[in-house]
């Protein structure tokens, strides 16, 4: 019914900079509530960044702030993930997440959201 399919992941060095991109598509609805999450191998999924429906409100993991910057792109149905100073511990498949309609807050939990991509692979090298 609805698909979120992500971007611009990829293999780096320590410092550089991702785009990541997450569109979705199929029988969407006017608003999401947004989130991105992250997984390393051998390691449970964690929160990375969340957006409001209204993208009045802004959240990140206390190990992503000040460098990663999540926004939206509403006309497409798209949210962005800006990953600026990247470290190897940021070396995780990345996926976003989306749950329908309107919403003032951040969910933080996984289970929270209704819709996922399949995941893009983010390699930060030393």
């Amino acid at each position: 019914q609805v698909q979120l399919v992500e971007s611009g992941g990829g293999l780096v060095q320590a410092g550089d900079s991702l785009r990541l991109a997450c569109a979705a598509s199929g029988r969407t609805l006017s608003g999401y509530t947004w989130g991105w999450f992250r997984q390393a191998p051998g390691k449970e999924r964690e929160f990375v960044a969340g957006i409001s429906w209204s993208g009045d409100r802004t959240d990140y993991a206390d190990s992503v702030k000040g460098r990663f910057t999540i926004s939206r792109e509403n006309a497409k149905n798209t949210v962005i993930l800006q990953m600026n100073s990247l470290k190897p511990e940021d070396t995780a498949v990345y996926y976003c997440a989306a749950i329908a309609g309107i919403s003032g807050g951040i969910y933080y939990d996984a289970g929270a959201y209704s819709y996922w991509g399949q995941g893009t692979q983010v390699t930060v090298s030393s």
